[in-house]
């Protein structure tokens, strides 16, 4: 099926299976949502949300390992286009639903305690009225403009059914918050892993996955490492980007 391409819109490689539109102008994923979608254990079955979902990047890696459907809530509409022709260009369009809408609507639209995982890789900047990106569809996907830490998490807890799981990729400076908040709401940490850029460099993104209801016990993973000494990707960053296939 052809595709149509609006101005400064690409298609790239997600994976050997996959691709995907990317535009600068508007959203290009980054490897903080390739890792999300590989760090969790994905259900077989049932139901999978992402919470601001971008171009429905993360919905369609977890495509390839699941037969659960997927639901992709993303508050630009622009955005939400793209990602419905991707789906369409992968033929994923009977196990996806892209929905434009924002993230608090989703308990209603639906429904609550049905989803067995949520997904998200959430703005990370707090406001501050001085550093926000003068596009405003890069600004809204990388400062807490129309959300924040605790709406997500909130809103993850109204989704989730008694023992789902929610997985999370962050900053490590907001680790503590992000944990307080997740247990305000009952959505116990069980599992993180830090990401560093080198071995010898501090870590620039964490990844968490959280039990609603689940019990006080925590699993801190060994780091993740992006870059070897050569400057190239580690092998375990070859392994979750390419598997055996590297052409």
């Amino acid at each position: 099926m052809e595709i149509t391409l609006l101005e400064n819109e690409r298609i790239d490689d997600l994976t050997s299976q996959l691709k995907i539109i990317q535009s600068r102008d508007v959203f290009s994923f980054s490897m903080d949502a390739v890792l999300l979608a590989h760090f969790p254990i994905i259900p077989q079955r049932g139901k999978i949300i992402d919470l601001c979902s971008g171009n429905g990047v993360i919905p369609l890696l977890l495509a390839t390992k699941t037969r659960a459907s997927i639901i992709g809530v993303e508050v630009q509409e622009r955005l939400v286009d793209m990602a419905n022709r991707s789906i369409i260009m992968n033929g994923l369009k009977s196990q996806i639903e892209m929905v434009h809408s924002d993230l608090k609507e989703a308990p209603k639209l639906f429904g609550k305690g049905v989803f067995d995982l949520v997904t998200v890789n959430p703005p990370y900047l707090p406001l501050t009225g001085q550093d926000q990106n003068l596009n405003k569809h890069l600004a809204i996907a990388r400062h807490e403009i129309l959300t924040n830490l605790e709406e997500v998490i909130q809103t993850s807890d109204q989704l989730l059914k008694v023992g789902g799981r929610l997985v999370m990729v962050h900053r490590p400076s907001r680790l503590v918050e992000l944990i307080s908040l997740m247990r305000g709401y009952r959505i116990e940490p069980k599992k993180i892993q830090f990401v560093h850029p080198h071995r010898h460099k501090e870590a620039n993104m964490v990844l968490i996955e959280a039990k609603k209801h689940g019990g006080k016990e925590l699993h801190v993973l060994p780091p993740l490492i992006v870059y070897g000494e050569d400057g190239k990707y580690t092998e375990e960053i070859y392994q979750i980007y390419y598997g055996d296939q590297r052409g």
